[in-house]
């Protein structure tokens, strides 16, 4: 059976970690590459780095943040925001990057996917899809949501099922599915449309937005009734700000018959 992951995740503004409700009220939670290096340490399987302002200015900064990280830690790191062409995929992955993860671009442009993954492989490429569910209509059958773009500030009017679909047709590796409506609450992933991505797509789904409780880790990653079956766990408050460790994240997900890679000691680890 395939071991599911655990992937902390830092949104970075300004070169250091932040982390808000739907995007905004941000909270400082340190510096990256310390945050990096201590996750590391702990076992994380992968680490995700989003640039959430991906302005100009902060771009060097941000590149600046991925090379230092990447010179610090053993486990994958994937990158993301304002990745725009393919001399920003290649900007990054000069600076250490080993994925990247790309939303709005490839919502203008699905070809870059292909283009893309055709030059640095699929296992490279993850599409970054940001969702929000949208009021119920008369006649709805099933839930309804909607791909968002830039922070969840704008519409697309796409469905996110069909999009997800779209996505791993055209070469994507993963899909890493943010529910807007739950991200920074702590209110738990939105299982339904996880599970439905998860069981619809060829290609591995890292749930993601509204983790406060390891149970929560459980409900995303299991694939029981009731759960989202999700190949990876993807979580930011509950690790940045003390409540839980990788290491009792994994233990918890054992104890509950969830099949994780027990936490490995870093070859970093001595610098933590």
């Amino acid at each position: 059976m395939l071991k599911r992951r655990i992937i902390p995740c830092l949104d970075i503004k300004d070169g250091r970690v932040v982390k808000g409700v739907h995007f905004v009220g941000l909270r400082d939670g340190g510096d990256p590459v310390e945050a990096c290096r201590a996750y590391d340490a702990q076992g994380a399987d992968e680490i995700c780095m989003l640039d959430i302002t991906a302005t100009v200015e902060g771009r060097a900064t941000f590149v600046d943040v991925v090379r230092r990280v990447a010179r610090q830690t053993f486990a994958p790191l994937t990158v993301g925001g304002g990745i725009r062409r393919e001399a920003d995929v290649r900007r990054l992955m000069v600076a250490g990057a080993d994925k990247v993860a790309i939303n709005s671009a490839i919502v203008t442009n699905p070809r870059l996917i292909s283009e893309l993954a055709a030059r640095y492989g699929s296992q490279c490429i993850v599409a970054a899809v940001d969702v929000r569910r949208m009021p119920a209509r008369p006649g709805d059958v099933e839930p309804l949501y909607e791909v968002v773009i830039h922070g969840g500030r704008r519409s697309t009017g796409l469905d996110a099922i069909r999009w997800c679909e779209e996505v791993a047709e055209l070469g994507a590796g993963e899909i890493m599915l943010t529910s807007m409506d739950r991200d920074g609450t702590r209110d738990g992933y939105d299982l339904w449309i996880t599970r439905e991505i998860s069981r619809r797509v060829p290609i591995p789904v890292i749930a993601s937005g509204g983790v406060g409780s390891l149970e929560h880790l459980r409900e995303g990653l299991a694939d029981a009734e009731g759960c989202a079956g999700a190949d990876a766990a993807l979580a930011a408050s509950i690790f940045h700000f003390g409540l839980f460790t990788i290491g009792e994240a994994k233990a918890y997900l054992q104890e509950k018959g969830v099949p994780v890679r027990p936490p490995e000691p870093s070859r970093f680890a001595s610098h933590v």
